[in-house]
């Protein structure tokens, strides 16, 4: 441990084994986590938040990620803007944590006031000469890709997202996420890293021994196994399933959903994956039968067999259904505490008691979500132990960890560590 306390940030890098986890220092050290606010939370895309956070004109949010603080505003020509929460004269805050409504964004301190579209109108007591044409608030480099807003907070954002935005346009289009409307989101602090966040999302190896709710529509095994380590009836089962897929996966195509696998993880900037996945028992919804939680469908949805279009990036993964969707945001906070933020989204003109149930609505994934909660605690705190030493990935069930920590590498060093 003394080893990786001393060790330069580079040297963790290269002393990562393929196919194993991460040394620990790149888990628990504050100038680790440092580095990755600037590399993956400053210099990389990340998803923020929604189209439909911020509904009607007015309506702004505010997002924290790490020493930045964003807001996203509805302005009067009812467009989507993303500025820096710094006012322009002595850099104070504008707006609190949180959501708000206003007319105007009005910095507490000097009464400094912008338009919605973040231009200066007023600033007292500068003197009639004062150019206020160069003192609009910074704008946040973002892009609404079928209602999900992503953000880079360079100067200079990675274009390989125009591969994600051309995927998934055409895939969340039927779901109509700008149109949608929050029904309920809770925010859960994990005590643990980040990157094990991430990676505890990228697997199901433990979702059999953990996850009771998910697994009633979440098959495990479409993540990977080990053939021989089933029995040969489960081992059939499996490769019924395997065959299920390719002949719905081709079925759903030729009806004009696009469904197969699409991976940009290694060798990118740009870190997504995305599929339409079958959804188990009842087929419909990720709820506590399977069955569809909300009567009214999402956007031009008509069907309930579509199963659950699934989408992750390297800080957020996403599940549509027919009937809702689920959207997490994942923040970090310390190197042993992240913020997971998660959204259950509804059609926007579904009632609550009358058109959905919120428990039925939000039971799968409060448990699951607080599961996951617990078992990153327990990675993070092995990671802290003195007996750590990183651990070989199943080749089966774990190979997309690898491919994360091979990008985690890959990045760090193209951005000079």
């Amino acid at each position: 441990m003394l080893q990786t306390f001393a060790s330069s940030i580079s040297s963790l890098l290269d002393s990562r084994a393929d196919g194993h986890s991460l040394p620990a220092g790149l888990y628990i050290r504050d100038d680790v986590f440092e580095a990755d606010l600037d590399v993956f939370f400053r210099k990389h895309w990340i998803c923020i938040g929604l189209d439909c956070d911020v509904p009607e004109p007015g309506d702004a949010t505010v997002v924290d990620i790490g020493n930045s603080s964003l807001i996203i505003l509805r302005d009067d020509d009812n467009q989507i803007r993303v500025v820096h929460n710094v006012c322009r004269h002595r850099g104070a805050r504008i707006l609190d944590a949180g959501s708000t409504v206003i007319s105007k964004l009005v910095c507490p301190y000097h009464q400094w006031t912008y338009e919605l579209d973040g231009t200066l109108a007023h600033a007292p007591h500068m003197g009639i000469d004062f150019d206020k044409s160069c003192k609009s608030l910074r704008p946040v480099n973002f892009k609404s890709i079928g209602g999900l807003i992503y953000a880079c907070l360079s100067d200079n954002p990675p274009e390989d997202i125009d591969r994600l935005e051309q995927v998934m346009t055409e895939r969340l289009a039927p779901y109509d996420i700008r149109n949608a409307k929050v029904a309920y989101q809770t925010d859960v602090i994990e005590n643990g890293n980040w990157k094990l966040t991430m990676e505890n999302n990228r697997e199901c190896y433990h979702c059999s021994a953990n996850h009771p709710e998910l697994c009633v529509s979440f098959v495990d095994l479409d993540f990977g196994f080990d053939p021989e380590a089933l029995s040969p009836e489960d081992l059939e089962e499996a490769r019924q399933h395997e065959a299920l897929y390719a002949e719905r996966t081709k079925s759903w195509e030729a009806d004009g959903f696009p469904s197969a696998a699409v991976e940009q993880l290694v060798d990118c900037a740009t870190n997504f994956r995305t599929q339409r996945l079958i959804i188990a028992g009842a087929g419909e919804s990720q709820t506590p039968d399977a069955t569809a939680a909300c009567s009214k469908p999402l956007g031009s949805m008509t069907r309930k067999d579509l199963g659950d279009t699934h989408l992750w990036g390297h800080n957020s993964w996403n599940h549509f259904m027919g009937d809702h969707a689920v959207v997490s945001i994942v923040i970090p906070l310390s190197a042993g505490k992240t913020l997971v933020r998660t959204k259950w989204l509804v059609h926007k003109d579904a009632v609550e008691g009358v058109d959905y149930d919120l428990q039925k609505l939000t039971d799968v994934w409060v448990a699951t979500t607080d599961q996951d909660s617990e078992l990153v605690g327990r990675a993070h705190a092995g990671a802290l132990d003195p007996a750590y030493l990183p651990g070989p990935y199943s080749r089966f069930s774990e190979t997309t960890l690898d491919k994360f920590a091979t990008w985690y590498i890959d990045r760090m060093r193209a951005n000079g560590y």
